[in-house]
């Protein structure tokens, strides 16, 4: 709109005053309009904020499902130390004594010494080194290392025997062993190691277990055979520094034998791990610790909008304000129907828990959840797989979950009640937008009319003005 300029100077008025005074009178409508404007973007703006949260609710109410967790135990080890636990859900609550003897270990072979990392072994010819495993019987003699004439070696039928090649480009040291860490599925991992007076090649299976035992076959050249070939039965070139083993404990008071210190056979549904021996009591127990997080996290998302609803539907009388979704009908009927689905009774067997409530999930007067964790530890020892049903449902009947994520899914689809309510306030604010422009383009054309006329009163009465004062002039001469 153009500046009104320096109206009155002619006529002596105030008509910038009044300019000013039709100008707020012609705007009024278009202020009305803009304020209508401004609750329309403030209400789709409320939709998007409830939008959310019921994504967020609806998150928390999905992890009801996970119905694996109802059932789910732990298992606590009084010594950390000397073991740590886990438990599923096939697990049997109970206190067990755990002693462990001897943790398992992976076998370790070391070589004759070399003058160097890089000095050749051998004449270069090609050389095939073969490295099954199995288990070795005998007496070890822990001078030289070497078991002594008798011992056996029975192949583990369930590996396959691996082969690496040897010759005039990795004949050293250090050559054998990134040859060695470099074979795939060899089950063996290599070092130099310096004992002060020479270099040798340390040879460490990848498992551990008395059935992890190496037995090395060299064809080809004869100072790589001299080397790496070692046959517990036969010709041992290499000497053992640490011998392979299972680990042994007992639990209550019976025998255990495991290929590794991960045991997960000894106990239905727990899976230990050895780090060394030592005496500990293993206390398995149902675990409601996931579940009351979850349901407590359930609440808070639901509290969250439930909120979030009463503060966008709130008026304040003192200050004759509202939310943005005062008398909303989309907000009440979501309320609606949320709370009619949380304390409608679910369909279930005799003895199980029906409602929330049961479980320890109550409304408060303000409208919000609050959870009892005693009485859901309560509900969840006498039946978990009833508070399952419950919150996870079946596959005859749904659960509180599934039917939040149907009643959801249906608020926020093509024909649901976000999209009917957005849909209408984004058709209201473009006839608003469309309103206004129309409004302020007559009003600005009323506008320009009023300046027009008050300018040609100014230029009139500017005219009468010097007319008046050149007789008065006149007047006075003679």
């Amino acid at each position: 709109m153009a500046t009104i300029g320096s109206l009155g100077v002619g006529s002596g008025l105030d008509l910038n005053g009044l300019m000013e005074k039709l100008t707020a009178a012609e705007s009024a409508p278009v202020t009305a309009l803009r304020k209508t404007q401004t609750e329309e973007n403030a209400r789709l703006s409320a939709y998007g904020t409830l939008q959310s949260l019921l994504a967020t609710f609806n998150t928390a109410a999905g992890k009801l499902s996970d119905t694996a967790s109802f059932g789910a135990h732990k298992a606590t080890s009084s010594a950390t130390d000397v073991l740590s636990a886990a438990a599923d859900t096939t697990a049997v609550a109970g206190n067990y004594a755990v002693n462990v003897t001897q943790l398992a270990q992976a076998q370790s072979l070391v070589s004759g010494g070399q003058a160097g990392t890089t000095t050749a072994i051998g004449s270069g010819a090609t050389s095939t080194v073969t490295i099954e495993f199995g288990a070795v019987t005998g007496t070890l003699n822990t001078t030289s290392g070497t078991y002594e004439a008798g011992a056996s070696f029975l192949p583990d039928a369930s590996r396959t025997a691996v082969s690496f090649t040897v010759d005039g480009t990795n004949n050293t040291l250090a050559g054998i062993r990134d040859t060695i860490n470099k074979t795939v599925g060899l089950g063996v991992t290599a070092s130099i190691v310096n004992d002060g007076t020479a270099d040798r090649l340390l040879l460490t299976s990848a498992a551990t277990g008395q059935r992890s035992s190496m037995r090395i076959a060299v064809t080809g050249d004869a100072a790589v055979q001299s080397l790496l070939a070692n046959d517990p039965a036969g010709t041992q070139n290499l000497r053992q520094t640490v011998a392979a083993s299972n680990a042994a404990l007992t639990v209550n008071g019976l025998a255990v034998t495991s290929a590794s210190n991960t045991v997960g056979s000894a106990l239905q549904g727990v899976t230990m791990t050895l780090t060394k021996a030592g005496s500990t009591t293993l206390a398995v127990a149902k675990d409601t610790g996931y579940v009351q997080t979850t349901v407590t996290d359930f609440v808070n998302a639901y509290n969250s909008f439930v909120r979030k609803v009463a503060d966008l539907s709130k008026y304040d009388v003192s200050k004759k304000t509202g939310g943005a979704l005062v008398g909303d009908s989309v907000a009440r009927l979501v309320m609606t129907r949320l709370r009619s689905i949380l304390t409608t009774e679910i369909a279930g067997s005799a003895g199980d828990p029906r409602t929330l409530t049961e479980i320890g999930v109550a409304f408060q007067t303000d409208g919000t959840l609050a959870v009892n964790t005693t009485k859901l530890d309560a509900a969840l020892a006498a039946s978990s797989g009833g508070v399952s049903n419950l919150l996870a449902g079946t596959t005859a009947a749904p659960g509180v979950a599934k039917q939040l994520a149907t009643a959801i899914d249906g608020f926020n689809a093509t024909d649901g009640l976000f999209k009917a309510a957005t849909d209408g306030a984004s058709t209201g604010l473009r006839r608003l937008a469309s309103d206004i422009d129309d409004m302020q383009e007559r009003i600005d054309a009323k506008l320009a009319r009023y300046r027009a006329q008050f300018q040609e009163l100014d230029r009139i009465m500017s005219g009468m003005t010097s007319t008046s004062n050149y007789l008065t002039q006149q007047f006075a001469k003679k």
